[in-house]
């Protein structure tokens, strides 16, 4: 992603990020009640949604304004 980016795109972005998380968070509180689950589908579901996390985080620190321009 370029740092270029409107503070609409960005917002646009994060809401399809937030979505992601949030529909990853619910599978994998479904799976996590099945006791058969494979352990390793399971902990890519985790990686991904933490990577979600960090992208989330990034994206919403483009929004600040730089408090020293």
């Amino acid at each position: 992603m370029s740092s270029s980016q409107d503070p609409a795109e960005i917002a646009a972005r994060l809401a399809e990020l937030r979505l992601e998380h949030r529909d990853l968070d619910e599978a994998i509180a479904r799976l996590s009640a099945d006791r058969g689950v494979d352990e390793l589908t399971l902990k890519r579901l985790k990686k991904r949604k933490l990577r979600l996390k960090d992208m989330i985080a990034t994206l919403e620190s483009r929004l600040i304004p730089d408090l020293d321009a």
